[in-house]
């Protein structure tokens, strides 16, 4: 089974606060923003998106948003993922309810399986999904890394749609874009990466630095699909001041930063994260310059229609 509509880019899109409630209308503009620029799908509910934090009335309304936004122009994934079994088939189950067209699932934190616990878990949420499923390696946050027998195993699963590779293992994933005897659906998660991983055939991009700068980050997938490596590298120099300063505190406190630069939604976040300190949020206002969005703050509404 192959999931032709998992590829491309993706924009982990964050969620926007207002009085600590889900800001629905400023949502709707973001999502609607990344689709206007040409970006290949979202993802909800995922890393970026302070899902620990949502309540499951507000995980419903993030899914029902952005669903209402995308009307099926492009596909919604739903990140369902936890360190519970029982509990990820339960989101998965939720998400397929709401018309999700498939799941992102992280492998699992805090309680550290073993590789044969990582198979199985994912195996059994596969094979009951009855949605794509994407597989998430984020090491750094989760405490476990996906070995490369493992990854191999849960690639050729037929409902597994692609593995998002956040490990910054660029000899790894080469090695499964190149040569693996599965389909090998790797897929970029560090915005950092995008372009080797891109020149190395990485067939998407989950990117966070999208929900800022989506027009630039799909300009450097069309030059990647293109085979324009002097425009592709063109363009990811422009865009790294912007990956560098939205690493310089918590990425997702410095996205809404910068979110609330551009479309006038609050920077608000949600305990234990807090807000960027001055020096990055001006860090981050002065590279937004350079790639050409107005970052002097504005209602959502005027300046979502500049397309900044």
């Amino acid at each position: 089974m192959t999931h032709p509509h998992f590829s491309g880019l993706f924009t982990d899109l964050v969620t926007p606060f207002s009085s600590d409630a889900v800001d629905r209308a400023g949502f709707a503009a973001l999502a609607e923003w990344q689709i206007s620029a040409g970006v290949a799908g979202l993802v909800v509910c995922g890393e970026a998106s302070e899902a620990p934090t949502l309540e499951r009335s507000e995980r419903n309304l993030v899914i029902r948003t952005a669903l209402d936004v995308a009307r099926r122009t492009v596909p919604v994934f739903v990140g369902a993922g936890s360190n519970s079994t029982e509990k990820t088939l339960a989101l998965v189950a939720e998400a397929k309810a709401l018309g999700a067209d498939g799941v992102t699932i992280v492998t699992p934190y805090y309680n550290k399986p073993s590789q044969a616990g990582i198979r199985h878990h994912i195996e059994t949420v596969a094979a009951a999904a009855a949605l794509p499923v994407v597989v998430v390696n984020r090491p750094a946050r989760t405490g476990v890394n996906l070995a490369p027998e493992t990854m191999e195993a849960l690639m050729a699963l037929p409902n597994v749609a692609g593995l998002v590779d956040c490990t910054g293992d660029q000899t790894l994933a080469f090695q499964f874009c190149a040569s693996s005897p599965v389909p090998a659906r790797i897929v970029c998660g560090d915005d950092q990466a995008s372009l080797s991983l891109g020149l190395m055939g990485a067939s998407g991009h989950v990117s966070l630095a999208a929900n800022v700068a989506p027009h630039a980050v799909c300009a450097l997938h069309r030059a990647l699909d293109a085979g324009n490596v002097a425009v592709a590298r063109s363009v990811f120099q422009r865009l790294r001041p912007l990956l560098c300063a939205l690493e310089a505190d918590h990425p997702v406190s410095a996205t809404k930063q910068a979110l609330s630069f551009i479309l006038g939604t609050s920077p608000d976040v949600r305990l234990p994260l807090v807000p960027v300190a001055e020096p990055v949020a001006e860090d981050l206002r002065q590279s937004l310059s350079l790639i050409g969005v107005n970052s002097h703050a504005a209602p959502a509404k005027h300046r979502f229609r500049a397309g900044a």
